[in-house]
C-alpha cells in the first residue's frame, strides 16, 4: 500500500484521518496525497454538509482549499513527514492541488491510488460526510480505511476479518492482504445468522494459513442487530483494525432500514479496512 489517497476536510475527525494515514504510510514506506475536499452540487443542499461549508461562493471554496492545505501541511510536518522524494522513497506526502474537488471527482481519482483514509462518519454537524465514504466505496473502485474519531497510535497487529461468506467480503479480504500478512493474529470471525451462502471462516482461514499468516476462525452469537454483534466481537477478540465487505444487501434497503455496514460505519471505535 504504497500509495494513500488522504480527502482533506476541516470535521472533527480530521486529526484521526491523517493519524491513520501516517500510521499506514509508515507501515508500507507509502506517500500520502492530500486533496482538498468540497461537496458535490447536489449536496449543497444536503442534511449532512458540515458547518464550514455554510457558504458557497468561489472565494469561500479557495479558502476552504488553503486551510486543507495548511492542516495538511502543519500535520505532517509535525509527524515529520519529509515532502516525497522522486524516487518514492516514504514515508511521505504531497499536496496535490490548491482547489476543492467534490466527492465523485476524489472517488474518480481514487482509482489511482492503493487506499483512500477518511474519518469515520457521524451524526453531528460538523463530523465527516457518509456521503464521501460512500462515494469512495463505489465509484472507486479501491478499499477504505474509516478512522475512528479518536486517533489511534497503532493498527494491524490482531486484525478481526468480519466474514459473512459474501463477494463482497471476499474481494475486501483480497484487498487487505498485504495488512493480513503483517499482522501478529488475524481472527475470522463469523457471527450467526448473518451470512449468505458461501464458503466458511473455518475454509478462509485454511487459504489463509497458506500464506502464512497466523489465523484463527471463530463463531460468536448474534446479537441485538449484527453490526452491534460484530463490533462488540471484535472488542472482546482484542481487534484493532477491521476488515469488513461493504454493502451485501442494496443500498437503498440500508438507508431506509438500516444494516451492519452502516451501523459499523456509523459507530465502530477501531480503524474500518472497507470495499465493495
Amino acid at each position: 500500500m504504497k500509495n494513500i489517497l488522504a480527502p482533506i476536510e476541516l470535521h472533527s475527525a480530521i486529526d484521526s484521518a491523517l493519524a491513520t494515514s501516517v500510521i499506514l504510510a509508515k507501515k508500507f514506506a507509502g506517500t500520502i496525497e492530500g486533496l482538498a475536499l468540497g461537496p458535490d452540487l447536489p449536496d449543497l443542499v444536503a442534511f449532512d454538509m458540515p458547518v464550514s461549508w455554510a457558504v458557497t461562493d468561489q472565494n469561500t471554496w479557495k479558502e476552504l482549499a488553503e486551510e486543507a492545505h495548511q492542516k495538511f501541511d502543519s500535520f505532517m510536518a509535525a509527524a515529520r513527514i519529509a515532502p516525497a522524494g522522486p524516487d518514492n522513497s516514504g514515508p511521505g506526502q504531497l499536496f496535490q492541488s490548491d482547489k476543492s474537488f467534490g466527492d465523485s471527482q476524489v472517488a474518480s481519482f481514487g482509482r489511482l491510488f492503493d487506499i483512500a483514509v477518511v474519518g469515520r462518519p457521524g451524526a453531528e454537524r460538523g463530523d465527516p460526510r457518509m456521503a464521501t465514504a460512500e462515494a469512495l466505496i463505489f465509484e472507486s473502485g479501491r478499499p477504505i480505511l474509516l478512522a475512528p474519531p479518536k486517533a489511534p497510535t497503532d493498527f494491524g497487529d490482531n486484525v478481526v476479518i468480519s466474514w459473512n461468506r459474501s463477494t463482497e467480503t471476499a474481494r475486501c479480504v483480497a484487498l487487505a492482504m498485504p495488512l493480513l500478512k503483517r499482522a501478529k493474529k488475524v481472527h475470522v470471525l463469523t457471527v450467526e445468522n448473518f451470512m449468505v451462502d458461501g464458503p466458511t471462516g473455518e475454509d478462509l482461514a485454511v487459504k489463509l494459513a497458506a500464506h502464512g499468516i497466523a489465523v484463527e476462525a471463530v463463531t460468536r452469537p448474534a446479537g441485538r442487530t449484527p453490526g452491534e454483534a460484530v463490533l462488540e466481537h471484535s472488542a472482546a477478540l482484542g481487534g484493532d483494525l477491521l476488515i469488513k465487505g461493504a454493502f451485501t444487501q442494496s443500498r437503498l434497503r440500508q438507508m431506509i432500514f438500516g444494516g451492519p455496514t452502516a451501523h459499523i460505519m456509523s459507530n465502530a471505535q477501531l480503524p474500518v479496512f472497507m470495499a465493495n
